[in-house]
């Protein structure tokens, strides 16, 4: 296994482990703000690759 390829699963990982903190905790506003910059982090990586491809 290369590094690249261990680096982009504990990235995974650890995002993965975020949500379930967030759900863990039972409050629905961390779930909420947890699922917001979510949507957002993932609408401003596509505008950025589109900007820079």
């Amino acid at each position: 296994m290369s590094i690249n390829k261990t680096r982009g699963f504990l990235y995974k990982l650890a995002r993965l482990l975020g949500d379930v903190s967030a759900v863990s905790s039972g409050s629905p506003k961390k779930m909420a703000k947890r699922a917001g910059r979510r949507v957002a982090g993932k609408a401003t990586g596509r505008a950025l690759r589109k900007l820079f491809k």
